[in-house]
């Protein structure tokens, strides 16, 4: 590699925001250079989804975002729209389709969106190089110096694209949050996100044999609340609610879980107490779970194995209280290991919101995950990366 390399941008990361940003940012003429040190562009895009790659959701908007600074996001998301970049899936002819709550998935493979991110770098002039190490970033009187496991490069202006630190065994590293504290910025503290809840050793024990089994519920605290299906595991609770709430929940807190959300309860066990007053309490709870779920519940609570005829209204009303409102208390979650995303990340009242510049250090950009913007399950965070990554590539 000359030492004289010489690009009007670095990008530090072919991953989602990266590879966008690098081909809007060629398509204007600029000589875009694009680093990553795995030994394909894309990685996580390509696991997202099952490998099918939620790549947007039709119902994308700030709401569906968690940061210090809730109005960062407003900017770019209405600039570059999900249907913005369903318009470029579309010209590339990829087969898709919406699962649940606008989530949409490619019909064959997330390939299919990794291939049509690097035919855009490539058709448009930018370069992406792989297996290349970024070691340290200079700034010098001319821009950028870019130190890397395959010699120096140059650049006028650098994007930092390198994601958060979720997912490790696809190569996630620091480097974004350390280049950002290198030059002056706050980072927000950062926690694992949408991961799974592990659970203390008792509970664990109590649903062990519940592995697998899933329930529609609504799960809350007094910050969130979403009703999606939740997913008894071997170490604890998963599942799209569980994985939403997560983002909103620190730890010691517990979670309010709605098991039966399309029930009233009380109502339903009164009324088969009048139609049916020799059925039990028990074979009851068992008509609204798998039997499995039910007999776990009715001996957690010592609910008693008794006809609806014996039972007063106030022992009704505890299991209806019960049902409605199931205290889960985690005992902490899987952490990276399994998270979606990274919680926290470069502050963004440092960041310019419509060209995502650094405020402190000219010619420096942070797009994507690595900054503090964090979407909800189902497509939110691939669209703040299209979005970022796409009004960066504007400005660079």
């Amino acid at each position: 590699m000359s030492q004289s390399a010489v690009h009007d941008v670095i990008v530090i990361g072919a991953g989602a925001a990266g590879l966008h940003c690098a081909a809007t940012a060629a398509k204007r003429g600029r000589r875009v250079l694009v680093l990553d040190h795995a030994k394909q562009a894309g990685k996580k895009i390509l696991i997202s989804g099952g490998g099918r790659c939620n790549f947007t959701n039709m119902y994308a908007s700030p709401e569906n975002y968690l940061s210090e600074n809730p109005h960062f996001c407003k900017s770019a998301l209405s600039r570059y729209t999900q249907w913005d970049f369903i318009g470029l899936v579309n010209d590339y002819g990829i087969a898709y389709h919406e699962k649940t709550l606008g989530q949409l998935f490619c019909d064959d493979s997330a390939k299919d969106i990794v291939n049509m991110l690097v035919k855009e770098c490539s058709k448009n002039g930018a370069h992406v190089q792989l297996r290349t190490e970024v070691l340290s970033v200079e700034h010098t009187a001319d821009g950028y110096v870019v130190k890397t496991s395959q010699g120096l490069l140059q650049a006028e202006k650098i994007v930092v694209a390198c994601g958060g630190l979720s997912m490790p065994k696809l190569g996630a590293t620091p480097l974004g949050y350390q280049l950002a504290e290198q030059f002056g910025h706050r980072v927000v503290p950062v926690r694992a996100g949408l991961v799974p809840f592990t659970l203390h050793d008792a509970d664990k024990q109590r649903y062990a044999e519940l592995s697998g089994l899933s329930v529609d519920v609504v799960a809350s605290n007094d910050r969130a609340s979403f009703k999606e299906a939740m997913l008894f595991t071997h170490r604890g609770v998963s599942g799209p609610s569980m994985l939403q709430i997560s983002s909103y929940w620190l730890p010691g807190e517990s979670i309010a879980v709605n098991l039966l959300p399309q029930d009233d309860v009380f109502t339903a066990l009164s009324e088969l107490r009048q139609s049916r007053p020799r059925m039990s309490l028990r074979t009851a709870i068992q008509e609204w779970f798998p039997k499995r779920l039910a007999l776990t519940l009715c001996e957690q609570y010592q609910w008693p194995d008794k006809n609806l005829a014996d039972c007063n209204n106030a022992l009704l009303q505890s299991v209806a209280d019960t049902l409605h409102q199931w205290p889960l208390k985690p005992n902490g979650t899987e952490g990276y290991r399994t998270a979606e995303v990274t919680l926290g990340g470069v502050d963004t009242n440092e960041v310019s919101s419509k060209t995502m510049e650094s405020r402190l250090q000219p010619g420096l950009f942070f797009i994507g995950e690595v900054l503090d913007v964090t979407g909800w399950l189902g497509g939110y965070n691939f669209q703040w990366a299209w979005s970022s990554g796409w009004v960066c590539g504007e400005s660079v």
